[in-house]
């Protein structure tokens, strides 16, 4: 695909707009500079632990800022903030911005940077200490999710908010390039699997573009990719999601093997499976990766409806 999101350079320590003059002091975004004398404040040594790799462009910002189409009413939840470059650069965008922070000595400090930064929108910001894995209730409801995620939890993050916060209509997320391509991937692709399907779920996703490495500090060894979203009805079925979840989990443990083979386990035996895919109108001897979300609640809901028929003949 055509990269529209490759990022430029940076320039250490200058802060400038999209066409390279000094920027306005109002709407100054964090630099390199910036950055490692926060770093330092807080002797803060970005780990692989928690995957915290700070952005130091501002024009890369900017870029993640705009491709979210951000409604200037929004309340944006980011995860993951670190020292706060992202967060300035939705502050201008959006209404308000509710960002959940794991370490709390990043957490207290994101309020002083946006006072300092961002005086008149310092208001506009609500810090949450936690695990965004753990949290299911939020101080105001977010209506975009816009994140640079870490690399080692992005996909069940992204599908724990996709649960728990309906309110979220649109957003965008950055990610290792990698797990973009699979979360954005379509049927028969070698990339399309677990989490594109349990994303389609929930949403539409589409690639929005690669970022370099050298506009993060720590520069990453990979690419990044950005991933834009946006939010969908799930399937019309009588099957629930985790039922759902639970044969895309299936078919995927063994995703060479036929779905008759491969969701025998599942459904308590090959035959068994075999009937629950012939009701549901998919070839027993077709593989996983070739069906896509509306598929596999069908499979769901014609085992259960199969079962629940045995179990009341019985």
């Amino acid at each position: 695909m055509t990269d529209d999101s490759q990022t430029q350079q940076p320039t250490p320590g200058r802060a400038t707009d999209a066409s390279g003059a000094p920027e306005a002091a109002g709407h100054r975004l964090l630099g390199a500079t910036d950055v490692r004398r926060l770093a330092t404040e807080l002797d803060v040594r970005p780990t692989k632990t928690l995957g915290q790799n700070f952005v130091i462009d501002g024009n890369t910002i900017r870029r993640i800022v705009a491709a979210a189409h951000l409604d200037p009413e929004e309340t944006v939840l980011e995860v993951g903030p670190g020292l706060g470059s992202l967060t300035l650069g939705l502050l201008d965008a959006a209404a308000r911005v509710v960002a959940v922070e794991i370490d709390a000595k990043l957490a207290a400090r994101l309020p002083r940077t946006v006072a300092e930064f961002r005086p008149a929108r310092a208001g506009n910001l609500d810090v949450v200490t936690a695990d965004a894995m753990r949290v299911t209730e939020l101080p105001h409801a977010p209506t975009a999710l816009v994140a640079n995620l870490p690399y080692n939890v992005a996909v069940p993050v992204v599908l724990h908010l996709f649960e728990h916060f309906p309110t979220l209509r649109h957003g965008l997320v950055m990610v290792q390039d990698e797990v973009a391509d699979r979360l954005c991937a379509g049927p028969g692709t070698k990339t399309y699997g677990i989490p594109s399907l349990k994303a389609a779920w929930y949403a539409r996703m589409r690639k929005a573009g690669v970022i370099g490495m050298n506009v993060f500090w720590p520069a990453p060894k990979i690419h990044s990719g950005l991933v834009g979203f946006e939010r969908q009805d799930a399937p019309v079925t009588t099957a629930s999601r985790a039922q759902v979840f639970a044969v895309i989990d299936a078919a995927f443990a063994q995703r060479r093997k036929t779905l008759r083979a491969a969701l025998a386990g599942w459904a308590g035996g090959a035959d068994a499976a075999e009937r629950a895919l012939r009701a549901a109108g998919v070839d027993p001897q077709a593989r996983g990766e070739r069906l896509v979300i509306e598929d596999f609640a069908r499979i769901a809901a014609a085992h259960h409806a199969g079962a629940d028929g045995a179990g009341a003949a019985g």
